[in-house]
């Protein structure tokens, strides 16, 4: 019969393979979670780009249209009061 300390040190060394191989894996994993958590990041980035394009277009337009009107009541009131 096989000492212990013949069989501890093979169990060992099986148990330290084991475990280096699933740091690999863990760390091939930790990495594609990080690849899409910045894909999503710049996806969010983006997208918050986008609105405040929208927001700035909108009001841009709003504000155009706001002085139309500004300028139509404008020459109303001037043709009301020249009657």
């Amino acid at each position: 019969m096989a000492e212990p300390s013949d069989l501890i040190i093979p169990m060992l060394q099986q148990i330290r393979t084991s475990i280096e191989a699933l740091d690999g894996k863990i760390d091939h994993r930790f990495d594609r979670a990080e690849e899409r958590l910045k894909a999503l990041e710049a996806q969010h980035r983006s997208s918050e780009h986008a609105q405040t394009a929208e927001t700035l277009f909108g009001k841009l337009v709003t504000g155009d249209f706001e002085e139309q009107i500004e300028a139509l009541e404008r020459k109303v009131r001037e043709l009301e009061s020249s009657k």
